[in-house]
């Protein structure tokens, strides 16, 4: 228990201390392939397909979640009708 606590706030410890690390190195010349997409105009696909994306799997989770709930609710619905026919019978 006492060496899983250690290893865990080391780690945290490490990640937090890699990030302001990493935050503080300047950037000299930025990005090239970012910098040559805007120039060319093509950033705006990249955009878009992200968006896209994002935008289909925003939609698979909602069809999903939707599923799930009647699911859910077809299993309540078999056991109360089961407890039913239980409660019948005695």
């Amino acid at each position: 228990m006492q060496r899983t606590l250690f290893f865990k706030s080391s780690l945290l410890a490490l990640l937090l201390l890699s990030q302001q690390v990493m935050a503080q190195q300047p950037v000299t010349n930025g990005v090239e392939m970012a910098d040559r997409l805007r120039a060319d105009g093509k950033i705006w696909v990249v955009v878009a397909v992200i968006a896209t994306v994002f935008a289909g799997i925003v939609v698979y989770l909602i069809r999903l979640d939707r599923q799930i709930g009647k699911l859910e609710k077809e299993v309540q619905n078999q056991k109360k009708d089961v407890r039913q026919k239980t409660s019948d019978l005695n």
